[in-house]
C-alpha cells in the first residue's frame, strides 16, 4: 500500500512540474499512465531492492479468526506445487505480485493466474467444510 501511495504522490509531482505544457494538449492521460508505470519499473530496479532477502522484512499472519486450520491446510495440500506456493507469498506472507514472481522465476502474469485459479479452488474447499460445520 505504501509502494501505490509514493507512486501516485510522485505522479502528482512530475504532472505538478509538466502542468503547463500538458494542458495545451490531450496528452494527460497517457502521460499520467507512463509517469506511474515508469516510477514503478525505476522502484524495482534500486540498488537496495536487489540487495535484501526475498522475504527479509515479511511476517506471517500468525493469527486468522475463524479459521480452521487443519481445513486450511488440507484443503493448501491439495494445490499444485506452484498454486501452492503462489497462494502462500501472496496472502499468507503479504508480497506483492512482482516480489512473488521474482523470488519464484515466474512472470507476473503467471503469479496473477496461478494465485486466481489457486484461491478459487480453496474457496471450492473449504466453502463445503464451511457449509456442512454451519449444519452441525
Amino acid at each position: 500500500m505504501a509502494q501505490a501511495d509514493d507512486l501516485v504522490q510522485n505522479a502528482l509531482l512530475k504532472l505538478y512540474v509538466a502542468w503547463p505544457r500538458l494542458v495545451r494538449g490531450d496528452r494527460l492521460d497517457g502521460y499520467t499512465r507512463r509517469v506511474i508505470v515508469n516510477s514503478h519499473i525505476d522502484e524495482l530496479r534500486r540498488p537496495w531492492r536487489r540487495e535484501s532477502e526475498p522475504l527479509e522484512g515479511h511476517e506471517p499472519v500468525t493469527e486468522m479468526p475463524d479459521v480452521d486450520h487443519r481445513a486450511l491446510i488440507r484443503a493448501l495440500k491439495a494445490l499444485p506445487a506452484g498454486q501452492r506456493r503462489v497462494v502462500v507469498l501472496r496472502h499468507y506472507w503479504g508480497l506483492s505480485v512482482a516480489e512473488t514472481a521474482g523470488d519464484l522465476g515466474i512472470s507476473e502474469g503467471s503469479v496473477k493466474s496461478q494465485c486466481a485459479i489457486g484461491l478459487h479452488k480453496l474457496e471450492e474447499a473449504l466453502a463445503s467444510h464451511y457449509r456442512s460445520e454451519d449444519r452441525a
